[in-house]
């Protein structure tokens, strides 16, 4: 049992103190997910001289959640797994006993408790400026809220390392990944709400698994209603889903890859 969490708790430390070499950058890389706090402000304009189900001091706190969710599933696999395949590092990769996958989920986690204290900074910036915004969860909530950007930061690495396989067949597989980015920025309730979306459209989005990476967490800390157990359960079928089909394509990959003399 010492043994089988030596190797994660090792590979946490060692991309935690890779992490802090950059913590200069990291602050950039925090104010760059800041786009849902200037959204927040047209969302407050509109709803003060509109029709909308929520307050001004909904939009508020919803895309303060938005913020912070983002801070916590930020995912950048794509782009390393990229680089590893087109110039053959990941061939170092596939030497060590490890799937190469670990290396970079330690490296995401690493980067989110780094990340943290500057996240903290802004977020007590945005209720000094903001103070009517503010309010404290209640507890179950919280857990909720916890275990779904576990989930949601899960999904959203297993999405962009699944679109990341498709580097052993193309040189750009991070176009695609920007392609996908674009969905979701509509679709996962970065923009907007989904509760302002029309019936119709809302039902068709739910069926896809852009909510699951922001609105529903974003709504289950703000206490917008949701259906826990439809989320929930949703955002396990795209896991498995997907899980599925990086496994088919890593498979598929690797003897390409292999085929190309590496």
């Amino acid at each position: 049992m010492k043994n089988f969490f030596k190797k994660p708790l090792t590979l946490l430390t060692v991309y935690y103190s890779y992490m802090l070499e950059y913590r200069s950058e990291l602050i950039l890389w925090v104010l760059s997910g800041s786009l849902p706090i200037i959204l927040m402000g047209v969302w407050i304009e509109a709803a003060e001289g509109g029709n909308f189900e929520l307050r001004a001091v909904d939009f508020a706190r919803y895309f303060f959640a938005v913020f912070l969710v983002r801070q916590l599933t930020v995912v950048w696999v794509i782009y390393e797994f990229e680089k590893e395949v087109v110039q053959g590092k990941l061939s170092l990769r596939l030497l060590q006993p490890i799937d190469p996958v670990f290396h970079h989920l330690s490296n995401h986690i690493s980067e989110r408790f780094a990340r943290m204290p500057f996240v903290f900074l802004l977020i007590g910036l945005f209720f000094i400026l903001y103070p009517q915004a503010l309010w404290v969860p209640n507890l179950a909530n919280l857990v909720f809220f916890t275990l779904s950007v576990v989930l949601a930061f899960a999904l959203r690495f297993l999405i962009q390392y699944t679109l990341a396989m498709l580097a052993f067949w193309t040189e750009r597989a991070t176009a695609l990944e920007n392609v996908w980015f674009l969905f979701s920025l509509f679709l996962s309730g970065m923009i907007a709400p989904l509760e302002v979306f029309p019936d119709a459209v809302r039902k068709v989005v739910m069926f896809t698994p852009f909510p699951y990476l922001i609105n529903f967490p974003a709504s289950i800390l703000v206490g917008l209603p949701v259906d826990l157990t439809r989320g929930f359960l949703s955002t396990l079928g795209w896991l498995l889903i997907f899980l599925g089909a990086n496994r088919l394509l890593w498979r598929a990959g690797l003897k390409r890859y292999s085929a190309m003399g590496a």
